[in-house]
């Protein structure tokens, strides 16, 4: 089945001529001179450059952005539903995203009462939908994202690797087209503590998601038809052990149970980590030298497939909204739809990121092509292929974020080997059926 997300990025692919809108010269922007918006963003490397664009929006208006949090989206959600709980909820502009959006339904407003008609042409239309909950528009999109698999040319190139590899393993050594043979390079590559193999993020939503997105490519199912859990199946252990397998054997760094996405960044960009699953935002980051060691010898495949033939996909959208309880929407909404414009997606296309509006992906294209930058055009055109063909999201329901919490602790014990893989998904499901039923679709 073709999920709603797997439509969206196909659109973005296929059809940005005719669903773009040309960029035009900026509005003359509202006054608010004095006011303090207060803001809480997601921060990170590959997050930042945008917010440089700020100072530009505080010089149109007269208002001053106060940045009440940067963190990492996990702790940024920890932190709201404090806010939520203490009723604290006094600032204006939250960073989300698709997959926490659909928990926040009651904290945010609508937009499109407030934003033109004129600027949401701008957005890919089904980038917005993919926004929009029971109807209501509460997200604007900044950016959507994807991972595909990046690796150091030298290390595949070099004469020595090629011979013992196929000697070792009877198969030539070339980019890796499964996660069979994924596997099989990281075992190969890994010399601790010099270089590993590989590497993946190890707690929050973010090892659910790897899991899930490996339990898809095994062909397997997060639920049922009616909602019950089905993740405790054949698929879904030879999912998680593929992660305990690399775990176990010391093909990844022994800290990758408390990886983030920062921390797989950062290390694939030292060059200590041979074949790296991570999001096209990283990308301009491992182009660049000053950030990089490994930038110039940086190679790029499509995600590889698993047993049952299907590639890795995990997708959805960076965003922004407004909360219902902000003192001043109308800042809010000009201060959202000024870090979503043409200019501000083109920072972010600039940086690696790939925009939400058609006519911005086909310029960043170009541009990159002019400046002979022909690994960035190989980025774009390659997750381009990725986002129309793998990309797939997890539930959109207000229980994913619950269901991740209940899971990733499950599958972090089994990787660290505290517990087997089969008990980990029998105690994740028993747990994940519990809020299913308490949730009302059991």
């Amino acid at each position: 089945m073709l999920s709603p997300v797997k439509f969206l990025l196909l659109a973005m692919a296929c059809l940005p001529a005719l669903l773009a809108s040309v960029p035009q010269a900026a509005a003359e922007e509202e006054r608010f001179d004095g006011y303090v918006l207060r803001v809480k963003l997601i921060g990170g490397a590959q997050y930042e450059p945008l917010y440089k664009e700020i100072a530009t929006w505080e010089a149109r208006t007269g208002a001053r952005v106060e940045i009440l949090s940067r963190k990492n989206h996990y702790e940024l959600d920890r932190e709201i539903k404090q806010d939520i709980a203490a009723g604290t909820l006094d600032w204006c502009v939250g960073s989300n995203h698709t997959s926490f959006a659909p928990q926040y339904q009651a904290i945010y407003i609508d937009l499109r009462p407030l934003v033109s008609d004129d600027i949401l042409r701008g957005f890919i239309p089904l980038v917005l939908e993919h926004g929009t909950i029971n109807g209501r528009l509460l997200q604007l999109p900044r950016h959507s994202d994807i991972s595909n698999l990046y690796f150091v040319k030298s290390l595949y190139e070099d004469p020595d690797n090629r011979a013992r590899f196929e000697t070792e393993y009877g198969y030539p050594l070339t980019p890796p087209e499964t996660w069979d043979q994924v596997r099989d390079h990281a075992k190969f590559f890994a010399n601790p503590p010099d270089l590993y193999g590989t590497q993946f993020v190890g707690k929050e939503e973010a090892i659910s998601g790897r899991f899930y997105e490996m339990l898809i490519a095994e062909g397997g199912r997060l639920f049922d038809e009616d909602w019950a859990p089905a993740f405790d199946s054949e698929a879904g252990l030879r999912a998680l052990n593929f992660f305990v397998d690399l775990y176990q054997s010391g093909a990844v760094p022994v800290g990758v149970p408390n990886y983030l996405w920062d921390d797989s960044g950062l290390g694939f960009a030292s060059g200590t980590v041979a074949v790296n699953l991570d999001w096209g935002g990283w990308a301009a980051f491992f182009d660049n030298p000053e950030n990089a060691p490994v930038a110039g010898d940086v190679g790029l495949v499509r995600a590889p497939k698993g047993s049952a033939g299907i590639r890795t996909g995990w997708s959805g959208s960076h965003s922004f909204s407004v909360t219902r309880r902000c003192d001043n929407k109308a800042a809010a909404v000009s201060f959202i739809t000024f870090m979503t414009d043409y200019d501000r997606q083109m920072v972010e296309a600039r940086s690696g990121l790939f925009p939400t509006r058609g006519q911005v992906w086909e310029d960043a294209i170009s541009e990159y092509a002019e400046a002979g930058n022909d690994f960035l055009v190989e980025v774009f055109e390659t997750f381009r292929l990725s986002m129309a063909e793998d990309a797939f999201t997890p539930p959109l329901i207000p229980e994913w974020i619950e269901v991740s919490n209940v899971l990733w602790p499950k599958l972090q014990a089994a990787i660290l080997g505290d517990i087997s893989a089969e008990e980990a998904l029998n105690q994740a499901a028993e747990e994940v059926r519990y809020v299913m039923e308490d949730a009302g679709y059991l």
